[in-house]
Order: structure tokens, then sequence, then C-alpha cells
């Protein structure tokens, strides 16, 4: 049985120990969407370090239908909070991509996320920050998240837990119900995580912990997406080079 509890206490330790190793007295920077995950790190981060060390950033491309959740989570914490709207930096991109190329779908959808983080570094940058990352294990798990985008970040609190879980640590923090049962949206392609991924939460959560899957089709899916995934979580390979080389000790 998950204990939401024991998970929030570990979580804030842990949280406040990366601080103390890694920025010392430094700011937590979050983009903010109004979703389940940046609301729930955002909470953790001001139960670990108090609210004066938490800068939530909003980032709409254009007009975003749902940032008025963004606009709650952040005034229900009562933390320091930016918006940067990024339309112009992303239009600017794609008008000068290569005209010779074709530009795929997959491709223009990618931009925002990453153009997004180089936001949150900029501010995180000029405001003694660390960046959060936000994803979860159940995106991680398939690889539903931007490479050099939402996949990166300076810590990541929740990686090791699955949406199921995110929202139970939610509703222990008191977040409000509208963030934590909000429906996952990238907020870009207009469909949901689960139309986009083929398969619910509930089922890939449940497959993750007891490796039980009763829809052999989704099976394969879920497993040809994990297996195809895995480079996303792993440090960049290098080669290793050894010859006349001189070790310099830690």
């Amino acid at each position: 049985m998950f204990n939401a509890k024991k998970a929030i206490d570990n979580l804030t330790k842990w949280i406040n120990d990366f601080f103390e190793q890694n920025g010392k007295g430094c700011n937590a920077v979050i983009g903010i969407s109004g979703g389940k995950d940046s609301s729930v790190v955002a909470a953790l981060c001001v139960k670990a370090l108090g609210k004066e060390r938490v800068i939530g950033v909003l980032m709409p491309s254009g007009e975003q239908h749902d940032i008025d959740m963004a606009y709650l989570l952040v005034k229900h914490l009562d933390i320091c909070h930016f918006t940067v709207n990024i339309k112009d930096c992303v239009d600017g991109l794609i008008n000068n991509l290569p005209k010779e190329i074709e530009i795929t779908s997959q491709t223009i959808q990618n931009i925002p996320p990453r153009v997004r983080m180089t936001t949150l570094y900029a501010i995180s940058q000029s405001n003694n920050g660390r960046v959060v990352n936000t994803c979860n294990l159940s995106e991680d798990w398939v690889g539903y998240s931007t490479r050099y985008g939402d996949s990166v970040g300076d810590f990541s609190p929740l990686a090791n837990f699955t949406v199921t879980e995110v929202k139970e640590i939610g509703r222990e923090l008191g977040l409000p119900d509208v963030l934590v049962d909000k429906v996952p949206s990238d907020g870009l392609c207009g469909k949901t995580d689960e139309d986009n991924l083929g398969f619910s939460y509930k089922v890939l959560d449940k497959y993750i912990r007891t490796g039980i899957c009763e829809d052999i089709k989704i099976k394969e899916i879920i497993d040809k997406k994990h297996f195809a995934n895995k480079f996303k979580l792993k440090v960049m390979p290098s080669y290793n080079y050894e010859d006349n080389i001189i070790k310099a000790k830690d």
C-alpha cells in the first residue's frame, strides 16, 4: 500500500539535502502548467524550502486555454511567479528553419518544450536558482517527454513515482482537487496524454508496479515504447579514450 505521507516526508528531506549539497540558499525554479506534476512539485518545494525560495514560471505559447489553473496554483501556494509568453520565440525559430527541408509536425510540436526549458534556465540563472524537473515515472517509462525539453532539469523529485502515486501525494499535500485531477495534456497538440499514448495511466501504472496488463496489445505497445525510449533516461554516451590520458584525482 502506497503511503503518501511517508513519501512526502522523504521527499521533503531529499529536496533539502539536494540544496544543501548543490546550491545552499538557492531557489527552486519550476515551470508551472497547472497540471498535477508541476503543482505537486511546487508544493513539495514550498514545504521543503519555504515559499520565499520557490519561483514559478508560466510559459504560454500565445493563448493557453487552461492558464487559469496555473494562476490558481501560484495563488494557492502564494509563491513568486513570472509569466513569459514564448510565442514570438517559437515562431521566430520555426520561421527561420531551412526552407529546403520538410519540417515534420513532431519537430514543430517539440520546439515549445525546448524553448520553455531555455526560459526556465534563463530565469534560474538570473535568480540564484536550480531548475526542477517535473516528470513522473509513468511518463518516463514510455518516453512521454521532450528530450532537452521537459525531460531535463537539475533535480527530479517525482521521477520514481507513478501518476497514481503523484495524485495521492497531491491530495495529502492539500492541493485543490481541480489541479490534482486535471486531465493531463501537453497544451500543444489539442489532445490528452492518454489520447496520444493509446492507453490510460491507470493501466500503465498497474503494469509498472505489478507487471500485469490484461490487454496483450496494450502491453506490447507499452513494452515497445519503453524499449524505444530508454535512451532518454541515460547519460549521453561518450567514446572512452584512454590512451596517454593522465587521470586527475577527485
